[in-house]
């Protein structure tokens, strides 16, 4: 018989995830960009595709390293204690999300499936937007890099930023849901039952070795594939579109409407940079390089914290994932939060 007719477990599993992809939203929209981009600008279709793969491929130890952990989490029935460290007093766990955030090594995109799996895990909403705000700005490593290719003030100027944004975000979360908004924030399909969460043969109970234990196996096995599928596609996606975007908008225009004659350059170099993926360590030298042909230290500030925050594959992810009125709080109190930090760093003279 020809192996190659025969079909099993293995062959239907592979049959339902391409049919899957073939029928989903986010793929076609995909295909229908790359076909556009082939009518149009042939050859800028091999440098968006390249730019994508090497940006998924730069992603791939973050994106695999936070699957990982919220597998890790679900199949050993951590989550619950993910839970616990940041319910309790809602005021000391928003702050303390804060602080962690500034200082955690995930960027934008690297912390969406962290966030899925606290959120799923019931943390309240005002710490999860803390550390969800807070995480990107700045990490360690980014620290000392900013410090050599930009400045040690701004590197400093950055952090805070970070832990202030954070700060904001949280408060304002507690406040609306102190008159009862925002009690569910997952959108109803991230939180269905395509990942072994919402199975009803879940393994209960804390195991830290969770291997041992077949049921549990699977359980990381199923949460790994729906959130990677999940983040993925949405990715890939946005990844694409930031190719375009850096395709298509001259920094020299941005410079030029962010420079220190424009009265309005902290809130623009913030509404520019939201759309952009700066939170990769690509965007130091491109902040150092705007400043040296104009950008005041004040709009280089809200520019990378806003891209930080709300990049276009960070929105995409954000999008997916939680309801309308959530994302466009984040989206909101990111911008806010870059241009008050902007704002700030600006009156300070930079020496902050």
């Amino acid at each position: 018989m020809n192996t190659y007719l025969e079909t099993g477990p293995h062959n239907n599993q592979f049959l339902h995830y391409a049919g899957a992809i073939a029928r989903d939203k986010v793929f076609r929209a995909l295909i229908l960009m790359i076909a556009l981009i082939a009518l149009i600008d042939t050859p800028q279709l091999s440098t968006s595709l390249g730019s994508t793969l090497k940006a998924l491929w730069e992603m791939l130890p973050f994106f695999a390293l936070a699957i990982g952990i919220a597998a890790y989490a679900k199949a050993s029935g951590a989550d619950s204690l993910i839970a616990k460290a940041f319910s309790g007093n809602p005021l000391r766990a928003t702050i303390m999300a804060a602080l962690v955030g500034a200082v955690s090594p995930f960027c934008s995109c690297g912390v969406i499936p962290l966030i899925a799996a606290m959120l799923g895990a019931g943390v309240p909403l005002s710490p999860v937007m803390a550390f969800w705000i807070a995480s990107p700005i700045m990490d360690p490593e980014m620290f000392v890099l900013t410090a050599a290719g930009i400045g040690f003030n701004f590197a400093v100027a950055k952090t805070i930023a970070a832990m202030a944004m954070g700060l904001m975000a949280g408060f304002s979360i507690l406040l609306i849901q102190r008159y009862g908004g925002l009690e569910s924030p997952l959108r109803i399909e991230v939180v269905g039952c395509c990942s072994s969460s919402c199975s009803s043969d879940k393994p209960q109970g804390l195991t830290w070795k969770f291997w041992r234990e077949a049921a549990r196996i699977e359980a990381f096995k199923a949460e790994s594939t729906s959130i990677g599928i999940f983040l993925g596609k949405w990715l890939t996606l946005a990844f694409f579109l930031e190719s375009l975007m850096i395709a298509y908008v001259s920094s020299d225009w941005i410079a030029s409407y962010v420079g220190a004659d424009n009265p309005f350059a902290i809130p623009l170099a913030a509404i520019v940079g939201a759309p952009s993926y700066l939170n990769g360590y690509a965007a130091i030298p491109l902040i150092s390089g705007l400043i040296e042909i104009g950008m005041t230290p004040g709009a280089a500030i809200a520019f990378a914290t806003a891209g930080a925050v709300s990049s276009i594959p960070a929105a995409i992810a954000v999008w997916a994932l939680v309801k309308k009125p959530v994302f466009a709080l984040y989206l909101l109190l990111g911008l806010i939060g870059s241009i008050a930090s902007g704002w700030i760093y600006q009156l300070s003279g930079g020496v902050l």
